[in-house]
């Protein structure tokens, strides 16, 4: 009987791993975290520079703020869209061969 220094493997932990394996990667890759941060990332861009446009740039289009205003517009997409993703994260893939809530 030769133990060679293995530790047993237990399946339902291997399992148990490859699962949260599993869960981490569907979150890590959801959509809507990619989405949500590009557009939270360009939001305080635009924003920032419609806040120091000139009279010309407001002059321009036709007295609206039209940079502070899209930019506030896609902080709050972005920001609904990382929302969403926090409040309903992604379920992982169901194992090969297995039906998804099984």
């Amino acid at each position: 009987m030769s133990n060679d220094g293995q530790p047993a493997k237990d399946p339902l932990i291997d399992e148990t791993q490859a699962e949260q394996r599993r869960s981490a990667a569907a979150r890590l890759f959801d959509i809507r975290r990619v989405i949500g941060g590009l557009f939270v990332a360009y939001g305080v861009i635009v924003t920032l520079i419609g806040i120091f446009d000139s009279r010309a740039e407001i002059d321009k289009a036709e007295g609206v703020r039209i940079n502070l205003w899209a930019g506030l517009a896609m902080l709050a997409f972005g920001l609904l869209m990382l929302l969403w993703q926090w409040l309903r994260p992604a379920e992982p893939p169901a194992p090969n061969g297995q039906q998804p809530g099984s």
